[in-house]
């Protein structure tokens, strides 16, 4: 029997700081409470005339039949989730994607390329934040619109020319990792981004669009750190916004300024405001020495 196609927003969320958890009390323990995360995501989805699709290890997988309940289903998530207290020190969050449009759906499971392009926007996400594509944006209510920031075009895998993100806001004070400072890099407005590192100075600006960061002498920053992978990031101009891009062993360690230390690890990131990057090592380790940034 052949697949039902039909307008749907497709939803992925997955645990972010299982790994760490893990390691510090088991998998038993470990598991247990990361199954209390996934119930209160599963307890939100059908509160939001949601399906369950799938659960796929600390992943979940469901679709929704508007843009607006899969919006507000994800923003409950959220605050569910957030309202879990630390386990041994360590406070599980969730990460969220979702993705409106047609989508095929066959014995129990739904697929096609609004599935594909939900799970990559899930992928550009970090824990405690929601996204979503600018088509979905445009299915929300006015008021719901305004709940929303404009991330710019990212690029993705499999996305010739990337897919225009928009961030969900879901707490009354955002400081989420994407947060602008200013309105400086709105569509129009030309902006520069400086990177300072051991008294050399870069600037990255209609004229020059990438850097490249490593341990390779061949970079145009060349990071003396032995924890730094040869072809450690790269920083790319993308309109009026800047995006940090890990593509290292270690990971790379992202502090915007007033803001928790954020680990990305083959993962991107949009770099606004003022704040520090380091290749490999954290920030808090003293023998660390970070390269400054600022987008003007």
């Amino acid at each position: 029997m052949r697949g039902v196609e039909r307008y749907q927003a497709v939803l992925f969320a997955d645990v972010s700081g299982s790994t760490k958890l893990y390691e510090r009390l088991g998998d038993t323990e470990a598991l247990r409470a990361v199954d209390r995360v996934i119930k209160r995501m599963q307890i939100t989805i059908q509160g939001f005339k949601g399906r369950l699709i799938k659960t796929i290890g600390d992943e979940v997988m469901a679709s929704f039949p508007t843009a607006e309940d899969a919006f507000m289903a994800a923003v409950e998530m959220q605050q569910r989730v957030s309202d879990l207290p630390a386990v041994s020190g360590v406070k599980l969050s969730i990460r969220v994607g979702f993705h409106y449009g047609p989508a095929i759906e066959e014995a129990n499971d739904i697929f096609g390329d609004t599935v594909n392009t939900a799970a990559r926007i899930v992928g550009l996400a970090n824990g405690e934040q929601i996204l979503t594509s600018k088509q979905t944006v445009d299915e929300l209510p006015a008021l719901l619109r305004e709940s929303t920031r404009d991330l710019d075009q990212l690029s993705v895998k499999g996305k010739e020319g990337g897919v225009h993100v928009f961030e969900a806001l879901w707490r009354a004070s955002e400081e989420l990792t994407m947060k602008a400072d200013s309105i400086a890099t709105l569509a129009g407005v030309r902006s520069k981004l400086h990177l300072s590192y051991r008294g050399q100075a870069y600037v990255l600006d209609e004229k020059r669009n990438q850097l490249t960061l490593g341990r390779d002498p061949g970079n145009d920053v060349v990071v003396e750190d032995r924890k730094a992978s040869r072809q450690h990031a790269r920083v790319e101009r993308r309109g009026n916004k800047y995006v940090l891009i890990d593509q290292s062993t270690n990971g790379t360690y992202l502090v915007p300024r007033g803001e928790k230390e954020i680990l990305l690890r083959r993962e991107e990131m949009v770099l606004q405001g003022v704040g520090s990057v380091s290749c490999g090592t954290s920030s808090t380790d003293p023998q660390a020495e970070p390269l400054a940034f600022e987008v003007l």
